[in-house]
């Protein structure tokens, strides 16, 4: 099973060779085939020359230009076009993303899971110098999220999750632009029925570059996204969820997202995480 990692970045040329490193060095490690893919959002700066000269040495790191628009979103979008691999996790430029935590994510994945959920704000989970404001705004946000679809998870905003090929093919089109694609993709894969497990993982601020995360995208763009979901739930009747027949359709629409199974949703404690993967959960520098 072969893992892609698409990693948008935007003039990110301090921060993307650390990433790129840790990531190869950790799934090197661990066997897993793999690609890691930078699309690049229209840099300014030496982004795409740090990959090229990196692809000299691992032909397995590959730098594309998005050939959409400018944006968060757009960029996400370019990579799910073009990834090869059997399974595609979406992990940050800048370093914030624990290796180690894709690991875990890759072998939910395969044990089965349609989707792997990382989640920072569960036990067994670690955070390091997160600003203030951005934490408050991020609570909030997903206590909103999470009272609109009774999901069970905490951490719906963070971009950092996995997912297998067919749940990116069947979550088309996709529609958002910007950041409000950490939203649009994981609430589109839970309510068009695919299974899921959350997991604890590390996040620390970034040490180079700038984030391009805007406070006023935590705005209406986040609120059209949630709401266009939970419409497309409460009034599809099912259309859009795999593996339903239309003759079921207005009975799937009827069970609630928290009567879908326990392999639908499964929240792992920290201990079965290290059994599921190996590894252990306290990376001293994530956050």
């Amino acid at each position: 099973m072969k893992l892609s990692v698409v990693i948008p970045a935007h003039d990110e040329a301090a921060s993307i060779a650390e990433t790129l490193a840790e990531l190869a060095e950790t799934l090197e490690r661990e066997s897993i085939d793999y690609e890691l893919l930078v699309v690049d959002d229209a840099s300014s700066d030496s982004t795409l020359d740090v990959v090229a000269a990196l692809t000299a040495r691992n032909q397995r790191i590959r730098g594309v230009r998005s050939h959409l628009p400018r944006g968060f979103g757009h960029t996400v979008r370019a990579g799910l076009d073009v990834f090869d691999g059997d399974v595609v996790a979406i992990v940050m430029a800048d370093a914030s993303d624990a290796p180690e935590d894709l690991v875990t994510y890759y072998r939910l994945l395969a044990a089965g899971y349609d989707c792997a959920f990382g989640s920072r704000f569960v036990p067994g989970a670690h955070t390091e110098d997160y600003p203030a404001l951005k934490l408050a705004l991020n609570r909030a946000a997903n206590l909103f999220i999470r009272f609109f679809f009774r999901h069970g998870y905490n951490d719906t905003t963070n971009a950092f999750k996995a997912y297998r090929r067919e749940v990116i093919e069947s979550v088309q089109p996709l529609l958002s632009n910007h950041f409000n694609l950490t939203v649009e993709l994981p609430l589109k894969a839970i309510v068009r029925g695919h299974s899921y497990a959350i997991c604890p993982v590390s996040w620390r601020n970034r040490r180079q570059g700038v984030s391009k995360l805007s406070i006023q995208e935590m705005g209406s763009r986040y609120l059209f996204i949630v709401l266009y979901v939970w419409l497309e739930h409460h009034l599809s009747k099912g259309d859009y969820r795999v593996g339903i027949s239309d003759r079921s359709a207005d009975d799937a629409h009827a069970r609630d997202l928290d009567r879908r199974g326990a392999r639908a949703r499964h929240r792992l404690r920290p201990s079965e995480i290290v059994g599921a993967s190996g590894l252990q959960r306290d990376r001293g520098d994530g956050g």
